[in-house]
């Protein structure tokens, strides 16, 4: 038997490193000898640096930057060993993890650190930048980033603006004579997993401002704000950010980076995927055993599970997905393309058990899933 281990983690309890290795010890239970392979995955999300360093081998590259309130931090990002990729997950310098509850505001917060860890990069002469978006404090539109490279945000008096999400409404004039002449020779891809626009009902503001600690009066204003950034942008590059797909991803990061960074934006998982040379790896397995933290209705839109069950239904393999909470009905399951689907919980708990006690939940969990493959 071959077996293929390709998680996300479980936010808050596993690593996919650790679910990999309590998968592997409950399926040697029953199959000593399988050939098990071992390829932990992320979507693009805050915890993908770990996962992308596990496979460019690369090394950490740490630099003193702003965080979201413009104080200093000093972060990490990925160098690889030839100095021509640099990857960098925006929430190790602009992230909510950075903050405590009762100081997100992103009305006030900036993504100016993310900006300042590219152009430590582009100093050091890089070709190629990925920049992972997930996790993110702000909503700002990219101006953070942008600033941090030279671009400047000015005001009716043509004063240039601190990038923050409430001066998104007072952007009249974006003036780009200082922007740092590397910039042009690089190529930028932004990890994203999300498709909502920059602005409106499904835009960066009404989705995602409310969690970052915006009332319901300030996501109308930063909504504002990202619709007159828009206009400015329509009217210095002739580009309507608010036709490309994920320009709302990250407080509008998605759509600023691809003006302001001339990025591609692009699947998270498939960038993984494509580091981790999967498609390759999984052939001629017997099973892909996958996994999150919950899995439900959202699953295939753009998560790693939804990666792993496009490249398996190439090569016809059969998948198993492990999770700690399960929201799919069967017809849901089935739509899906889900082979085999459990709950790791072995008793009702509280979260923080839940939590707890994930490990020994899988090792179980597989440990049963291999006894019934025994049996077929």
């Amino acid at each position: 038997m071959k077996f293929v281990i390709a998680p996300d983690k479980f936010k808050g309890s596993l690593t996919g490193f650790e679910f990999c290795d309590a998968v592997e010890e409950g399926l040697r239970m029953i199959f000593q000898n399988a050939e098990i392979l071992k390829i932990p995955l992320a979507d693009g999300g805050d915890g993908t640096i770990d996962v992308v360093r596990h496979y460019l081998k690369a090394d950490t590259v740490k630099v003193r930057v702003n965080d979201p309130l413009f104080r200093a931090v000093k972060v990490g990002y990925l160098l690889s060993h030839d100095k021509k990729m640099a990857f960098i997950e925006m929430s190790e310098a602009s992230g909510y993890k950075l903050l405590r509850k009762e100081d997100l505001n992103c009305m006030e917060t900036t993504s100016l650190g993310t900006g300042e860890l590219i152009l430590d990069a582009l100093e050091r002469g890089v070709s190629e930048i990925i920049l992972g978006i997930g996790g993110s404090a702000t909503n700002d539109g990219g101006m953070g980033i942008a600033a941090a490279l030279g671009y400047e945000f000015l005001d009716k008096d043509a004063k240039a603006l601190q990038p923050i999400g409430k001066n998104l409404k007072s952007v009249t004039a974006i003036r780009k004579n200082l922007v740092h002449k590397k910039l042009s020779q690089v190529k930028v891809k932004v990890a994203c997993d999300v498709t909502n626009p920059f602005y409106g009902t499904n835009g960066a503001a009404y989705v995602y401002g409310p969690q970052k600690g915006a009332s319901e009066k300030e996501v109308q204003l930063l909504d504002d704000g990202l619709k007159n950034l828009a206009d400015c942008i329509q009217n210095e590059f002739n580009v309507d950010v608010q036709d490309i797909p994920g320009a709302g991803a990250a407080g509008g990061v998605g759509g600023g980076a691809s003006v302001f960074l001339n990025a591609t934006l692009i699947s998270g998982i498939d960038l993984i995927k494509e580091l981790a040379e999967f498609d390759k790896a999984i052939d001629g397995a017997d099973w892909i055993v996958t996994g999150e933290g919950k899995l439900d209705a959202q699953t295939l839109s753009g998560k790693t599970i939804a990666g792993v069950l496009t490249a398996a239904k190439k090569q016809h393999i059969p998948v198993a997905a492990l999770c700690g909470a399960v929201e799919l009905t069967p017809v849901q399951q089935e739509k899906i393309g889900l082979q085999y689907v459990c709950s790791i919980l072995r008793q009702v708990s509280s979260l923080e058990d839940a939590l707890n006690n994930s490990y020994d939940n899988l090792v179980s969990a597989s440990y049963n899933f291999a006894k019934l493959l025994k049996k077929a």
